[in-house]
């Protein structure tokens, strides 16, 4: 297939540091170029892809202290999207909605995977307006807030099976891996580690928003935790493998209905268990018992790391190997590609076509009688 995948570009395909959606946007299109797909990625121009790259911007706009509207950008962005439309069998957003006035009016089969949390007031008028729009979700609990969604399917994140190495032996300390905000929960890793006296090791990332909640919020609570606490910052590549590689165990404890996080996914493929909060996609990721311990609070958690000897780190990895491989997320994505492809396309929201719910059910009339 031609396959079209547009990135945000906050971030480079791959990020050098932390990204999520960069993350799966670069390990899905790499797989699908390994599965002999024809594949172009929209993204930053500081990408690296063996796919056909195309940039409307020299570098990611995180780290570019030059860029003073990002919105302008992914305006162009979606210009060089839809100006060659027509010679992809596919084109895959990564960018929320911001597509949506473009696509419901161009003859281009498209999907749109949501990447973050759906939970937001002022998103079910929006999604009303466009509901004909194919969307994926990345866990079935991401969907919860939007159910009538014109969902095609539900596809798990993936990674590369040789991307991070398995590790036999349980390391010393606890890991927190993520982003510094209160919905995250590294206060409560703080409390959890204190608690245990096992020392915790701080992957993480402030972000300008949450600056002011790190200053005075969680650096005292740093500060008071040393040498139990350790904070080191942003990790990537193969740091981030010798990071979850040594640690006991993840802790995940957020206060957030997470759409997927990945970080436990990347814990497990070293072999690494997972203690986490019973939120959003959580009990869907961890099996309780086999590849971690899903709790309700710090308590649950605290009681978990005393049974941390029952888990097996090889399972952890057998499990990461069975549900979470790249190549499994590829093939996944290219059935719903290859469903929506074979569909007659009409633009909805065209003059042709009332909006709203009378749009999809006129949408499903034209689809293939055969699907």
């Amino acid at each position: 297939m031609k396959i079209a995948q547009v990135a945000p570009l906050y971030e480079s395909v791959p990020p050098r540091l932390y990204g999520g959606t960069e993350r799966v946007v670069s390990w899905l299109t790499e797989a699908l170029v390994r599965q002999g797909h024809d594949v172009t990625l929209f993204a930053s121009g500081d990408s690296v892809t063996q796919a056909k790259l195309i940039a409307p911007c020299p570098r990611a706009l995180r780290l570019d202290a030059d860029c003073m509207d990002q919105f302008a950008v992914h305006l162009l962005l979606m210009e060089e999207v839809f100006r060659d439309a027509a010679q992809f069998d596919i084109i895959h957003f990564h960018c929320d909605y911001l597509h949506f006035p473009f696509s419901r009016r161009q003859h281009c089969p498209h999907v749109t995977t949501l990447h973050g949390r759906l939970d937001i007031p002022e998103l079910p008028a929006l999604y009303r307006e466009y509901e004909g729009e194919p969307v994926v979700s990345i866990s079935n609990a991401q969907r919860r807030p939007l159910p009538w969604l014109n969902w095609q399917g539900t596809v798990y994140h993936g990674l590369p099976l040789d991307l991070h190495s398995f590790r036999d032996q349980p390391g010393k300390y606890l890991a927190f891996l993520g982003r510094v905000s209160p919905e995250k929960g590294l206060n409560r890793a703080i409390e959890i580690a204190r608690r245990t006296e096992i020392p915790l090791k701080v992957a993480a990332k402030v972000d300008r928003a949450d600056r002011d909640y790190y200053e005075t919020e969680i650096k005292p609570l740093l500060e008071c935790s040393k040498p139990l606490v350790e904070f080191v910052g942003e990790v990537g590549g193969r740091a981030k493998d010798e990071f979850l590689n040594h640690a006991a165990a993840l802790l995940f404890p957020i206060d957030w209905p997470e759409p997927f996080g990945l970080v436990m996914i990347e814990a497990m493929a070293c072999g690494t268990p997972v203690i986490a909060c019973r939120r959003g996609s959580v009990p869907e990721v961890i099996e309780d018992g086999v590849t971690g311990f899903v709790v309700d609070d710090v308590e649950g958690a605290v009681q978990a790391i005393g049974r941390l000897g029952e888990l097996s780190r090889r399972r952890c990895r057998e499990v990461f190997e069975q549900r979470f491989d790249a190549e499994r997320m590829a093939r996944n994505y290219v059935a719903i590609y290859r469903r929506l492809a074979r569909r007659r396309t009409v633009p909805i929201g065209s003059p042709i076509w009332p909006k709203g719910p009378t749009a999809v059910r006129r949408a499903k009339e034209v689809a293939d009688p055969h699907e």
